[in-house]
């Protein structure tokens, strides 16, 4: 731990901003996977991964949104008279989130700020950091957005099964009778999902798309073919009409606008996924596909209602004829899991490009792919996210119940991005301050009024994402402060490299051949095993890297500026190996591109000496003794710095020091 730790951010290239020469791969196909395959298939591809979260959100959004904005209970009858002005509100609501927030925001805006093709909060992060510095305030940002996405990861699955399995009640009336058969079915669904992550996607993720396609179709079709059922459903398109009533019932539209926020579930996804499928083939799947199904079928569920208010018990279910009820259970079902695993893809690969950021300590990472680089696998992600999703089926009982935990943590997520990509806009872009803020407040006071909506349901249920994201803040923070501070007493205390290298070559000490490695967080000081290695072993190597690994703030770095290696003296280089966020460190081939720059060595005759810390907590410190407490087990629980590099156990010496923070 310490000399051996991981993420400081090294320049790069990367974000490409509107009106500037581009690479028309980076803007079409970024990602490795992406330049091989054609724009459908990578649309085809997108429609699974990227859209299964809010391509199943009309399986609750409207139900949940027409019984808050009527203040009636689950399962309740809507009053004939009232329907009408409610439903059409309702869906004007829901159709204008999507196309401000989703349309506008995430596919025609956002989507534009990438980093070599890649996207996500932390991808925001690390392009604001490369124009405005380390500040604070970014950093910040950045842990509050991936905080809050692991809230979202958390409550999807739940809701997303259940809501799917619910629909066995108007299959068969022992369901209803029996509601703890729905409950258990929905955990044993979870618990194979979650189950099966440690094999990978690669087998059935082909089928991800073509399912999620066939879905698309289905509902878009049901809901046309419902919307003649009242034609005046379509007054839901005039904007207007959601306006209207948020104006005339002030009270009423914060319990409203807490429940539209379903319907715009997963479009952080948009943006997150881009490296894997590309900007346009995200974009055209989003025109073309998702948003007319979306859109057909929200206005077909309130036709229904308008048209028989009882409907309003299931009006998703209510659009299926009886004879493909439960085929359509069945696809509902297939299709949450896919938006599942399409939420826990993107937490195993936020966790990965947090911990290269230095925001989180090292984490077991596995490779279930040969082929696709970004399929990972956390177990000890995946075991927390099953427990906590678990306990949220057990507790809540009900998707609609479990609705009132969503949307803090969806709309938290979504203002971090906004606010970082003000930042981006303004000093990545090079616009100006005001017009930036021009750009990007609009949405900024949209989805301020959505949070503060939704905080409103802290007590039945929003407390859940909240607690959960200000826990992975604090522990975000606190392992950050404490890495600044055991560096900072640890340079006080260390010897300059060049003096040490000085002393050597004055008075030699024995030297045995092959290439001793010492891997050290900071080249300017002598790594603590060196000076170790001389003070018990007596001993030099003829050859001695002094070896530091950077964390780019691009996704990926080419082999070309993988390793930087300088000359210190007879003996002594000093080698930096640089990986991007995206991608897993991995020394021994990272130092086979040193023979393409003439450093000849074997790695069977070389030996890795790394430096093992025990941590104790100090009397005095930047931190209060139980925080050091907390950083100290962070450290303690990390993955061994052999494994995490994959370096060669055979190969490697671990020397012990102790330290205090």
């Amino acid at each position: 731990m310490g000399e051996n730790s991981t993420g400081s951010v090294a320049s790069g290239k990367g974000a490409h901003a509107p009106g500037q020469d581009q690479p028309a791969a980076a803007d079409a196909a970024p990602g490795d996977g992406a330049r091989k395959q054609g724009a459908a298939a990578l649309a085809l591809g997108a429609l699974g991964v990227v859209y299964g979260d809010i391509g199943t959100s009309p399986l609750y959004a409207l139900r949940e949104t027409v019984i808050a904005a009527n203040g009636a209970t689950e399962g309740a009858v809507l009053p004939a008279h009232f329907a009408p002005g409610i439903v059409i509100a309702v869906l004007s609501l829901i159709l204008w989130t999507l196309t401000l927030i989703v349309t506008i925001k995430y596919v025609v805006i956002v989507m534009r700020a990438d980093n070599n093709g890649e996207g996500g909060t932390l991808t925001l992060v690390a392009l604001a950091q490369r124009a405005m510095g380390r500040r604070s305030l970014v950093l910040f940002l950045g842990m509050a957005g991936a905080a809050m996405f692991f809230g979202d990861a958390v409550v999807t699955p739940a809701i997303s099964v259940l809501s799917a399995v619910e629909g066995l009640k108007l299959v068969t009336p022992v369901f209803e009778q029996n509601p703890n058969y729905i409950l258990w079915i929905a955990i044993a669904i979870l618990l194979l999902l979650f189950g099966v992550q440690s094999h990978g996607t690669a087998r059935v993720a082909s089928w991800f798309g073509p399912i999620t396609l066939v879905w698309f179709i289905v509902i878009g079709l049901l809901g046309l073919l419902h919307i003649a059922d009242d034609a005046r459903v379509l007054h839901a398109i005039n904007p207007l009409s959601g306006v209207r009533f948020v104006m005339d019932h002030p009270g009423v539209s914060l319990a409203v606008l807490g429940s539209v926020c379903l319907a715009v579930t997963g479009a952080e996804a948009l943006y997150a996924d881009m490296g894997h499928f590309g900007r346009k083939p995200i974009q055209s799947a989003w025109f073309f596909v998702v948003f007319p199904s979306l859109a057909l079928n929200y206005l077909g569920q309130g036709a229904l209602v308008l048209a028989d208010p009882s409907a309003m018990e299931n009006p998703f279910y209510k659009l299926a004829p009886g004879w493909f009820l439960l085929p359509l259970v069945i696809l509902a079902t297939a299709a949450t899991i896919i938006a599942c695993q399409a939420v826990l893809t993107g937490a195993y690969s936020l966790t990965q490009q947090a911990i290269q950021l230095g925001l989180m300590p090292r984490l077991e990472i596995r490779h279930t792919s040969e082929t696709q680089h970004g399929q990972i696998y956390l177990p000890r992600v995946n075991a927390i996210l099953r427990i906590i999703v678990i306990a949220l089926v057990l507790g809540f009982q009900s998707s609609s119940a479990l609705a009132h935990a969503y949307g803090i943590s969806v709309f938290g997520t979504m203002i971090m991005t906004t606010i970082l990509t003000y930042f981006v806009v303004w000093r990545v872009w090079s616009w100006k301050a005001w017009l930036a803020a021009a750009m990007m407040a609009p949405f900024f006071v949209i989805e301020f009024a959505f949070l503060a909506a939704n905080l409103m349901k802290f007590f039945q249920g929003g407390f859940v994402p909240v607690f959960l994201a200000g826990g992975l803040i604090f522990l975000m923070a606190t392992w950050v402060k404490g890495n600044g501070i055991l560096f900072a007493k640890t340079r006080k205390v260390d010897v300059p490299l060049v003096e040490l290298v000085g002393m050597l070559a004055k008075s030699p000490p024995h030297k045995v051949s092959g290439t001793a490695v010492f891997l050290t967080s900071d080249p300017e000081t002598a790594p603590t095993a060196l000076l170790h290695n001389l003070k018990h072993n007596k001993v030099l190597h003829e050859k001695n890297v002094i070896l530091t690994v950077k964390s780019a703030d691009t996704p990926r770095v080419p082999d070309s500026e993988r390793v930087a290696i300088e000359p210190i003296a007879e003996g002594f280089w000093k080698v930096r190996l640089t990986f991007g966020y995206m991608e897993s460190p991995n020394i021994p081939r990272g130092l086979a591109v040193l023979r393409k720059l003439g450093f000849k060595f074997d790695i069977m005759s070389t030996s890795f000496f790394l430096s093992r810390r025990s941590i104790r907590p100090a009397a005095q410190s930047g931190m209060s003794l139980w925080r050091d407490k907390i950083f100290i087990a962070l450290a303690r629980n990390a993955t061994d710095a052999t494994d995490f590099f994959q370096i060669p156990t055979g190969r490697v010496v671990e020397v012990g020091t102790q330290v205090t923070v």
